[in-house]
């Protein structure tokens, strides 16, 4: 969630907020059409966790499961962040279909069914069967089916109507006056100061009538007939943008990954595993001017646009599946990096809003986490198997945020502690910032990563970094380790002048996210061995795991909300970041315990988790509570999960080295496990692991050298 306004660094013009996002109602709204009052209502930030979302960025759509836009909270169709209809409510003589079914049949098309009953027929099973499905791009089909003895002559109504109002506003709890409407061919158009909507008609209606926005067919249907209306919704700027906005993938840009197959004895992985990755494509977004790059866009609908940490978290994720994601997400990125000259203290970063850092802590800008987990991304992009070449053009920007890190770090804030490297002095003096566990854990691996790619590519300063990174795991283990009567845990970060926050947080599980280095090895980690099996054994304990995931703050403190977005609530990527974490570094029965708790809460989602549900202790018959403003899909979580179930198969490639280790889970914790549409080096990999645990590479480019461990 975004609290405060952002610093210097943030994308305000491609991030598209909610009600976290702390925007306020537009009050300056045009004069009220039909249907709506003069003044605006205020009302309470939308929530979305019962509606039937519909998303294909940059366009969504949300209705209830009735399928009817009755301009409520966030319904309607949206595209760039602007409601383009608010309302499309259905009526056969009068009479609204009565609601059967209504659900998702991919991330971005939903299928809704009901019925109505031919005034003065004596059947009492309905004769009339409505059909509408909808397209988050803004396509809608429409078809009534005549299943009655009878013949059935009947009116169908649409109405219709937008308020062109802006998504942010409206999830805040704004709800801005209608536009009158105007007839143009075969629909409706209304006219907007910024914007103007179209909805046009095929077959074109028998009957307009603009002052009610009614689009009217007067249906003559036969036993066994159907009659079918094609609905298209449109939007255009009044005038030319100052920024062009992004676009989504387009037709003639594929995938960036190819068909994942996947089989096991565990049916939830396959359903949670294919939505994940369909929630994930529905998020995909390119520059205007780079429509090959694509990069993910952060969640829908709160966040409905890049925010570069999540979306380097997506790429990161997603490598098993080839590196086109990532090079177009660093590719994107580097071209937002702050140039030299930004200051000295923005110089080098990736910018990023602000985000609630919690009960106890400030907020931290996600510039931060963006500039280091870039060198990171980079790093493992190139093991996966992106081209050197593209590799090389992005070292550049990889060297001047390793130099934004250490120029950071030299400040001493923090006795020597990398902080909060997006805020700026104003921001600092008037909020110190803290010197973050997790941000600690990320410099670490971007330093040794950086010196992987440095010494890889000749570039000097390699050793210089090693020994930066080694320097900063002996600060790490004296002045973060907090002694307790079960052995001890690290604290959640360090305050000006080094007094330790000993609240336990997720935020833990970051120093298990190791990273993949030479040889498929790991890194070296900022905790001991010792360390690392407290670690382990506080993820699993009652207090942090709910039972359906990891809480973001342990159950045993005082600031415990189980709905709060860092104080409580289960977020799915930090839980899923654990997982993996554990299993790579042995405590393979501590990740099943996390594994298995997120395979429960799926069936609760039909196997599209939301970023984030609360965090109350799991009890028998009664699913998780949804969190109100919890993004579905959200690009990390959605990535995030995917990543966890291909880790279990542990394949960790070094394709520079020509070598791919494979080290699966030894537990098997899911059963027999065959993953095939992997990509290593470019090429089909395919692995299969058995019910003992044991791994068989049965698809591999034929240049690369299989090791098992």
């Amino acid at each position: 969630m975004t609290a405060s306004r952002p610093p210097q660094t943030a994308l305000p013009t491609e991030t598209v907020g909610g009600p976290r996002a702390g925007v306020q109602p537009r009050l300056d709204s045009p004069a009220a059409g039909p249907g709506r009052p003069a003044t605006q209502a205020r009302r309470s930030p939308a929530s979305t966790h019962t509606d039937v979302l519909c998303v294909k960025a940059p366009a969504m759509a949300a209705s209830g499961a009735d399928g009817q836009l009755r301009g409520d909270g966030l319904h309607g169709f949206f595209r760039s962040g602007v409601r383009v209809v608010s309302r499309m409510e259905i009526r056969l003589g009068g009479i609204e279909p009565l609601a059967l079914q209504g659900d998702l049949s991919s991330a971005a098309q939903a299928r809704f069914i009901g019925a109505v009953r031919i005034p003065g027929e004596l059947d009492p099973d309905p004769a009339l069967t409505v059909e509408r499905l909808r397209h988050a791009d803004g396509a809608e089909s429409i078809t009534v089916r005549n299943a009655g003895a009878r013949p059935a002559r009947i009116p169908l109504e649409i109405a219709l109507g937008t308020d062109l109002g802006n998504l942010a506003e409206i999830g805040a709890g704004a709800r801005p006056p209608e536009v009158p409407a105007q007839v143009q061919s075969a629909g409706l158009r209304w006219t907007g100061r910024t914007h103007n909507a179209t909805v046009s008609a095929r077959p074109s209606p028998h009957a307009v009538l603009a002052g009610a926005g009614v689009l009217r067919w007067d249906l003559e249907l036969q036993p066994g007939a159907r009659w079918a209306v094609d609905l298209r919704v449109e939007l255009e700027p009044s005038a030319a943008p100052p920024v062009r906005p992004p676009i989504g993938r387009g037709a003639g840009v594929p995938a960036p990954w190819t068909d994942l197959r996947v089989r096991c004895d565990d049916p939830r992985v396959e359903q949670l595993l294919t939505r994940s990755l369909d929630g994930l494509d529905g998020l995909l977004l390119a520059d205007a001017d780079r429509p090959i790059d694509l990069y993910a866009a952060s969640g829908a609908p709160w966040r409905f646009g890049l925010t570069p940490a999540d979306a380097l978290w997506a790429a990161r994720y997603t490598l098993p599946l080839g590196t086109r994601l990532a090079a177009g997400t660093l590719r994107a990125l580097a071209r937002r990096q702050q140039p030299a000259g930004a200051g000295s203290q923005a110089e080098g970063i990736i910018p990023g809003p602000l985000r609630h850092g919690g009960p106890e802590l400030p907020p931290i800008c996600t510039a931060t986490e963006a500039t280091l987990l870039f060198v990171t991304v980079l790093a493992e992009a190139w093991r996966w198997g992106m081209p050197a070449g593209e590799v090389a053009e992005l070292l550049p920007v990889a060297e001047r945020a390793l130099a934004a890190m250490r120029a950071n770090a030299e400040g001493d804030l923090v006795d020597g502690f990398v902080t909060d490297l997006g805020r700026t002095g104003e921001d600092r003096s008037g909020q110190p910032p803290a010197a973050r566990c997790e941000v600690q854990a990320q410099a670490h691996r971007a330093a040794l990563h950086g010196a992987e790619l440095l010494d890889a590519f000749g570039r000097p300063d390699a050793a210089g970094w090693r020994e930066w990174a080694e320097q900063l795991r002996g600060r790490f283990r004296e002045r973060f380790w907090v002694d307790d009567l079960s052995g001890g845990r690290p604290a959640a970060a360090l305050t000006v002048g080094g007094r330790p926050l000993g609240a336990l947080s997720s935020s833990v599980g970051h120093l298990l996210d190791l990273g993949l280095a030479g040889a498929g090895a790991a890194l070296p980690g900022l905790l001991d061995r010792e360390q690392e099996r407290l670690v382990a054994h506080r993820l699993v304990a009652p207090d942090m795991d709910c039972g359906w995931g990891l809480r973001t703050l342990s159950a045993k403190s005082p600031r415990f909300n189980p709905l709060g977005h860092r104080s409580g609530a289960v977020r799915i990527h930090e839980t899923a970041l654990a997982v993996s974490g554990l299993a790579a570094t042995g405590y393979e029965n501590e990740a099943e315990v996390l594994l298995e708790g997120l395979l429960a809460a799926s069936e609760a989602f039909s196997g599209r988790l939301p970023e984030m549900f609360a965090g109350e202790q799991r009890l028998p018959n009664c699913p998780p509570v949804p969190h109100p403003s919890a993004c579905r899909p959200a690009a990390a979580s959605a990535a995030a999960l995917a990543h966890t179930l291909i880790a279990l198969a542990g394949t960790r490639p070094d394709v520079p080295a020509k070598r791919v280790t494979v080290r699966p889970v030894t537990t098997a914790p899911l059963g027999e496990l065959e993953l095939a549409g992997l990509r290593v080096a470019g090429e089909p990999f395919s692995v299969r692991v058995s019910r003992i645990g044991v791994a068989v590479v049965e698809e591999a480019s034929p240049e690369l050298l299989l090791g098992k461990d």
